[in-house]
Formats: C-alpha cells, structure tokens, sequence
C-alpha cells in the first residue's frame, strides 16, 4: 500500500500521544515511532528501500533533520513521501515540523548508506540461524576441504570512478557503494540491479566487486554471469565434479551473477543455483545480481528463487537524462584525448537518448569516421554519424525555448521569469514554464529550478502539480497550456 490509500487516522501509530518536550526528545526515539506508523502504510519493498537507509540526525522545535544518501534520494522523498513522514511527525510530536536533509557528499568514496541499529532479538534470531543452518545446507564432503582457488573475472577498467553519476542511476549507485564498503554487512544482501540494455548494470557491478578488492585484498571475489554459470554446472555433472562445482561458488565472499533472466526454464540450474545462495546467505556472505526487469517480472523462475531475491534490496537504472549524456560524452572524449565542442556534444546526447552503449558507439564512430575521411570533428559531422546510427535526427526543445514560448504568449518579459516578483500573472506564467520544462525536455528537476532563478527542485514540484490541478479544474488553464506546447512540439518535429 502507497501513500495515499490510507490516512494517519487508519493507522495504530495515530493513538500514540504526542511527546511532552520536543527539545529533551532523542530523534532516533521519535523516527522509530514514527517509523512504526510509517510500514504500515507502504509495501515492504519501499520501506526497505527508502526508508531504512534514513538516519534521524537532530530535532528542535521547528525542524527535524534525516541524513540521506544522495541527493536524488532526498528528492525521492519530498516527491513521494513528505507528506506521509510530516503527518506521522506532527501525530508524535504534537506540532509541524519542516524536514531538512543532510546528504552524504556524492565524491565520497566511502560512502554507505546507514540502517537503524538491529534489535537485541534480531541479532539474536540472525545467530541462531546462522549457526544452525550452515551444515544442513553444504555438503558434508566440503566442510573440511581447503578453499579452492578463484580468479575473479572482473573488468578491471570497470570501477565507481569512471562510472558516470546521473539522476537516473544515482540510487542504484548508492546501493552499490554501500555493498562495495560493507559485503554483507547490511540489509542489501541480495542486492539487484536491474535496467535496460545498455544502462551501466554491468560495469556497476563490476565497480562492487573491483572496490572490494582494492580495499580487501584477501576477500574472495567472483563475477560471473548466469550463462557461464549453467555451463559450469552442466560440465561438473558430465565429470561428476558437482561436489567441486558446489564448493568453488560456496567459497566466496561476494558472488556476483550477471543477467539472472537467462535462468529462466533451467530448472536443474536455478536448484543449484538455489542452494547456493541459501548457503552463501546464511553465513552473512554478499550476493549482488543484475537483471534486465525486476525479480517479479521474470517469467519462468521458481517462486522460491524469486521470493530470495526480494529478500534485499531491488534498484532500477533508468536511461541517462540529458545532462548524465553530456557527462558521459565529455568523459569518454576526455578518455580518448579528444575535445568535442559544447554544440556537438549536446547534439548527439540530444539525439541519442536510450541507452548508453549506443551514445558510446555514436562517439565511436565520429572518431572513426573523423580520422579515416579527414574530416573536422564539427556539427556536420555529428549530424551525418547520428543520422546512420538511429536514422533519423530530431531536434530537440530547452527549457530556455519553452521560457521564450510562454512569456510571448502570455505577453510578459522573458527575464521575468527569473525573477523574485510574486505578481499573480508571473507566477502563473513561472509554472507552466515549469511544467512544460517537466512534460518536453529530460532535464532534471534541480536543472530546471537552476532556469528559474535558481530554485529548488521542491519549488518546480509545486509548480507542476498547480498546473496539473488547476488544468482539471479551470478550461481557460487547460487551454492555455495546450496551445503553448502544441506550438512548442510543431517547432520541433
């Protein structure tokens, strides 16, 4: 159940009374209340993912401020679930409290994403578990034997510092740089990743495993892929070596399995591959997977398999926004010793936008075909390589085209619009900008608030859901914005 099924009255927490002092309260006190009215309201799966990682940091009488793990994290959270987390507040303390955010810096390294203390009778449950579970899982024959030897089979051009940070991966990078600084150590375990083709899952989860190597050279690391890991398999029944074949995967500290969706309808696989994660799991090692969809989603696995990899945490990868394409060209560029103009860049990140194996190889091929006919690395170039790699080039709109079209419609000056004024027919105008900035470009909320006069993404929030309000409820709205973008969209055809 998602925010808005239910209310705060539905729920148990709503009795609680509010607390006597706010300033003498502890904040780990008042979110663990506050979190029990909270995971009633949502599934299992968001609390796990957005609500564990949050540590409550500080509380006076006006704020309440949470540390998150990223910024796109906390934008998450505003869009999603303020509402839910200040009434849950307000229900225990007795009064309205803002919320702040205090964001791990994104050039840390050693970022982890923090989870509230276990209690006494989990760690306790976890023992017990853990110690009774392990010999009925391995195989006797493998108890006492020497761990075998593993070559890793990672990409060693693969780590967190060459993997361009977007809006769009920037959760699931977070998750992975948690696992990477703590394997098994926290409730990511499995952890899967999952995106389309092309997104970054592989040379993320080779960045996991690369980063514990760097820092923990003695860990045991494998990477392999589900394919690779059917055909061991098969092989070791034909030599009669499953018991080596068990033994090799169960001897690992981090087993990472790429493209689990090709486990699908092997049946005999996803039995071993079953019981190795069993085995892996109960004694606190890290597993890490990727996926083309989500656990749910694929079709032809066994619902026990499916339910362990729910066990964790789940973290999508979307297509990379305009801005993470432009990061990634100048970077990729900058690999290859060579410097592409801003006009050029933009005009392939503009027009290249599923994935990113295909922006590389439209790079690719503008160098290919700049030194082989002699050509300059200029606009014309760019349009003619595009043009042969997704066979048609489209223009694109800004946020500062949609600024002109809606301050010439409106008949107000275009700097306006940026500007602190609170006059009813500005801000008005200031909005549906906003909006339209939202539905026509792939900009990021923080970029879009940037257009504006530097606000926060909170105020573009605000901005888009008037407009869609006011759009259901007044004609002259709904007409207005209509024409503005069908003008916008015969431009840019």
């Amino acid at each position: 159940m998602e925010l808005g099924e239910s209310t705060l009255h539905d729920s148990p927490a709503s009795s609680q009374p509010a607390l006597a002092n706010i300033k003498e309260s502890n904040p780990l006190d008042i979110w663990n209340r506050c979190l029990e009215n909270i995971r009633t309201r949502i599934n299992a799966q968001s609390y796990k993912t957005w609500f564990e990682p949050i540590v409550p940091l500080s509380v006076d009488d006006h704020t309440f401020v949470i540390q998150v793990p990223s910024e796109f994290f906390s934008e998450w959270i505003e869009e999603h679930y303020y509402s839910l987390i200040s009434e849950c507040l307000a229900q225990l303390t007795g009064r309205e409290l803002s919320i702040e955010y205090d964001i791990i810096p994104d050039d840390r390294e050693d970022v982890t994403i923090h989870i509230l203390p276990e209690t006494p009778q989990q760690r306790l449950q976890d023992q017990i578990v853990n110690t009774s579970s392990i010999s009925s899982e391995l195989p006797r024959s493998t108890l006492y034997q020497p761990q075998p030897a593993i070559h890793p089979s990672l990409n060693p051009r693969y780590t967190f510092a060459n993997y361009i940070k977007g809006e769009s991966n920037q959760f699931a990078r977070a998750a992975a740089m948690a696992v990477a600084n703590n394997p098994g150590g926290t409730s990511f375990n499995p952890l899967v990743i999952y995106g389309g083709v092309g997104l970054g899952k592989t040379h993320l989860v080779h960045a996991i495993g690369n980063h514990l190597l760097h820092t923990h050279k003695t860990k045991r690391v494998l990477y392999t892929s589900s394919e690779k890991f059917t055909v061991d398999f098969v092989e070791s029944i034909q030599k009669d070596k499953v018991g080596e074949f068990s033994a090799y995967y169960r001897s690992v500290d981090l087993l990472i399995v790429d493209d689990i969706q090709f486990f699908t309808g092997k049946e005999k696989t996803q039995d071993i591959f079953f019981h190795t994660f069993n085995a892996l799991h109960q004694v606190g090692k890290q597993i890490v997977l990727s996926s083309d969809r989500p656990p749910k989603e694929l079709q032809g696995l066994n619902e026990r398999l499916i339910s362990r990899f729910q066990w964790g945490l789940t973290a999508d990868i979307q297509p990379p926004d305009l801005e993470t394409r432009i990061a990634i060209l100048r970077k990729k560029s900058s690999d290859e010793g060579v410097d592409l103009t801003h006009d050029v860049v933009e005009f392939i990140a503009a027009n290249v936008t599923s994935n990113i194996r295909e922006l590389e190889g439209c790079l690719i091929g503008l160098l290919a075909r700049a030194s082989l006919e002699n050509r300059a690395l200029n606009l014309d170039l760019a349009r003619d390589v595009v043009r042969s790699i997704i066979g048609e080039v489209r223009s694109h709109i800004t946020i500062e085209e949609i600024q002109r079209a809606v301050c010439e419609h409106m008949g107000i000056p275009e700097d306006i619009l940026r500007a602190k004024t609170r006059k009813q027919e500005v801000v008005n105008a200031r909005q549906i900008a906003m909006y339209l900035s939202k539905e026509l470009t792939n900009s990021s909320l923080k970029t879009i608030g940037l257009h504006f006069g530097g606000r926060d993404h909170s105020t573009v929030i605000h901005a888009y859901q008037t407009v869609e309000d006011l759009m259901k409820t007044d004609p002259r709205q709904r007409t207005t914005v209509q024409q503005i973008k069908s003008k916008l969209e015969r431009n840019y055809r």
